[in-house]
């Protein structure tokens, strides 16, 4: 009897051990990368006349880690060029890069 309650007690310990391991509150890599986008497109120069800017951005990440832009769809063309100098190649911090993996976010503008 003693050993039985011996091996629930380990049992127990273990499951609590790997419960307790898990990480609950793991970080959204998306929402990381979105955030880092946003930070880096805040600084703008258009003006009032030009406000609520919208536009589809696909791009992928290379094995450094930068942004490549594939393509920018807007019928604002001062837009698709303000993204692009602002994005391409630039540097994120994530810590697992899928290279080659395909984003596409809509980003919004505000003059």
């Amino acid at each position: 009897m003693r050993k039985l309650s011996l091996v629930v007690v380990a049992a127990m310990l273990l499951a609590t051990g790997n419960v307790l391991a898990n990480d609950t509150k793991g970080e959204n890599p998306t929402r990381n990368l979105s955030n880092q986008i946003s930070e880096m497109l805040s600084d703008n120069t258009f003006s009032i006349e030009h406000n609520d800017l919208t536009a589809q951005v696909r791009f992928t990440l290379n094995a450094d880690g930068e942004i490549v832009v594939l393509s920018v769809n807007t019928e604002f063309d001062e837009m698709e060029s303000f993204v692009k100098a602002k994005l391409n190649y630039q540097k994120v911090n994530l810590a697992n890069v899928e290279e080659g993996k395909v984003y596409t976010i809509p980003v919004r503008i505000e003059g």
